[in-house]
């Protein structure tokens, strides 16, 4: 299989992890020669219960029996889309009461560019610094690296970046703004937080200026950051909502989210607006449905940060030059980019799977399931500290 992969499946490196796992169950994945190893990431907070969840699959089972696809998204009345539309927004805002389903964050993101030029009549967004909203070409518009853009250029027009947390995107926010967008908790520069006074005050300059105030929780919602949504803990409410990642529970689903009369705008002059084929997949928001169950039920949200503490408790050493962290995620920053690989890669080897960042590659990722165990967590800690030791 390792020769087929590299000659027939496109690469997105030259270095993929390459790992052929067989099975995945709760906190591990298992290769094909039966080793196991501790999902540290989460397949990027994909699996925030967990892979392979006895409810998810059985969600599965029984929509596939019932119906997979049907009809381009939005036309028939699909109860696996509609219920769990309707379960998510009991748990948000009131003035987010209206759910677009997407394939991918990605797509989320595209969706949600068009409804605020097209809700506002205005063309111009503001994005940051060190910012990923995923990688088609309208996202990768407002991604914050030139490094990453430019080799796919031209892109979107009207496009100003500026500096995450800095008080100079305030003067900027005008009345030909769009839209702001911006990820609750900065994922790929290392996890990086911003002040909540800041965001408070991003959140009144918006109001102020009309433009819509995006957040992106593709990688921050579905209790990563110790809260269901990242936002509650900065006491602000976005126009618009991103979602992706945990929102599918294993199989692909996105979502950007706003007010009823603002999603409407989507629906004339043009008609079909916005449109897709396969979001909002039958099978994939039965899964989506089944997972956020499973999380509410299981009160993992209540123990993140009891878990983040005790994580950061053991990870100590003199090499670790410096340790960001917001709930069950967490980067550790190393003195160059080739001791974080070397790190990285032995870990693998141990057992240990973990990643760097996009804009942070000299830091260690970490974000497991958030069913980890304190066990679990000190065990993935001392396989990291181990290899610190040996190659920081």
């Amino acid at each position: 299989m390792r020769d087929i992969f590299f000659k027939h499946i496109a690469q997105t490196s030259p270095a993929p992890i390459g790992l052929e796992i067989v099975k995945a169950e709760g906190i591990y994945q298992y290769d094909v020669k039966g080793k196991k190893y501790i999902d540290l990431i989460s397949g990027f907070n994909v699996a925030n219960i967990g892979h392979s969840n006895p409810k998810v699959i059985d969600a599965v089972k029984k929509q596939v029996d019932d119906y997979m696809h049907l009809i381009v998204y939005g036309e028939f009345i699909e109860t696996p889309q509609t219920a769990y539309a309707k379960l998510l927004t009991e748990h948000l805002p009131s003035t987010l009461d209206c759910i677009y389903f997407t394939n991918s964050g990605a797509e989320a993101t595209e969706g949600a560019l068009k409804l605020a030029k097209r809700s506002t009549g205005r063309t111009n967004i503001i994005a940051f610094n060190n910012s990923y909203h995923g990688s088609t070409q309208g996202a990768l518009s407002v991604m914050g690296d030139e490094y990453y853009r430019n080799a796919f250029r031209p892109l979107l027009p009207g496009i100003l970046h500026v500096d995450y947390n800095s008080d100079e995107v305030f003067d900027l926010i005008n009345d030909t703004t769009a839209c702001v967008i911006l990820e609750t908790v900065q994922a790929e520069s290392g996890i990086t937080i911003p002040s909540k006074t800041w965001m408070q005050q991003l959140r009144t300059r918006c109001i102020e200026q009309g433009a819509l105030l995006i957040l992106d929780e593709i990688q921050a919602g579905f209790g990563r950051t110790g809260s269901l949504w990242g936002f509650e803990q900065f006491d602000i409410v976005p126009d618009i909502l991103l979602l992706g990642k945990a929102l599918g529970g294993g199989m692909p689903l996105g979502a950007f989210i706003a007010d009823k009369n603002v999603m409407q705008t989507l629906s004339f002059n043009p008609v079909l607006g916005h449109i897709t084929t396969f979001g909002g997949h039958p099978v994939s928001c039965a899964a989506g449905k089944a997972a956020f169950e499973v999380l509410l039920e299981g009160n993992y949200i209540d123990s993140v940060k009891q878990k983040e503490a005790f994580l950061t408790e053991q990870l100590h050493h003199p090499s670790i030059k410096k340790i960001n962290h917001f709930g069950l995620w967490a980067s550790l920053q190393f003195k160059t980019m080739e001791t974080a690989q070397n790190i990285i890669h032995t870990c693998v080897d141990k057992g240990l799977i973990t990643d760097w960042f996009v804009f942070a590659p000299d830091r260690l990722r970490i974000a497991p399931p958030l069913i980890i165990e304190e066990d679990e967590i000190k065990k993935a800690c001392e396989v990291i500290l181990e290899m610190v030791e040996k190659y920081a």
